[in-house]
């Protein structure tokens, strides 16, 4: 029987792409592959069009206490550990993220621990946004790089592949409630010593909902980067 493989489906007013996207990824046909949509209690009709879809792959898991990327990461890790998954993939539900790059990571997780969608490394495509926003990102993952020891280039991708050991192996050291569980998650998976591999994806803007990401959360993605340099300073003293 073929590993099972779970993508993650953060979601919070997603009601012009969840349809589409969960389409898009079950017509890939990869064998024992389910999806979970971790709703932040959307108050558009986002959980209700995933549970109109009424298929055995698809499974909602509706949040309704605090909200929070970071938050909604954590329980859907540990959702899919529940079911069993073999590999696990999050991705974000704007279509800023092809599914047609899953099967290349199903394929290249089988020589490393993760597989990271990279925006950053040779052969990758970035052509939709503004020059502005190409740099704030390239910065942005030089200060990530620098404070944390990092040797990888897009730290910021939150399109990425795991072997279930890693998330085993950090779910309970988790705690960012926001976006900074994107580097959180890595950092930590790099501290064990797993193996890490960046491909190249073409990254999208979105076309249709929008962004939930602010300068309130980009100042805390920036704050928190110094927070783990230091939990992981304080814990070896």
């Amino acid at each position: 029987m073929a590993l099972k493989t779970i993508v993650l489906l953060p979601t919070y007013n997603e009601k012009e792409n969840i349809e589409d996207l969960i389409r898009a990824i079950l017509a890939l046909k990869i064998k024992n592959l389910e999806i979970i949509v971790i709703d932040d209690n959307s108050p558009d009709s986002t959980p209700k069009i995933v549970k109109k879809l009424k298929n055995p792959k698809v499974h909602l898991l509706l949040r309704k206490g605090k909200r929070g990327r970071g938050l909604a990461g954590i329980a859907g890790f540990k959702k899919a550990l529940e079911k069993n998954a073999d590999y696990i993939i999050e991705m974000d539900a704007d279509f800023s993220h092809k599914p047609e790059y899953i099967p290349i990571m199903l394929k290249e997780i089988e020589k490393y621990d993760i597989i990271l969608g990279s925006r950053l490394v040779r052969g990758s495509k970035d052509d939709e946004r503004t020059p502005i926003r190409k740099l704030i990102t390239k910065f942005a993952n030089l200060y990530i790089r620098t404070i944390l020891g990092l040797k990888i280039k897009d730290c910021s991708s939150g399109f990425r592949c795991f072997r279930k050991g890693v998330i085993e192996s950090i779910i309970h050291d988790l705690n960012s409630e926001g976006p900074d569980i994107i580097q959180e998650v890595l950092y930590k998976s790099y501290l064990r010593g797993f193996k890490i591999k960046e491909i190249p994806l073409e990254f999208r803007n979105r076309k249709k909902g929008k962004s939930k990401l602010g300068v309130i959360q980009l100042i805390k993605g920036i704050s928190i980067i110094i927070k783990l340099k230091f939990m992981h300073i304080i814990r070896r003293i």
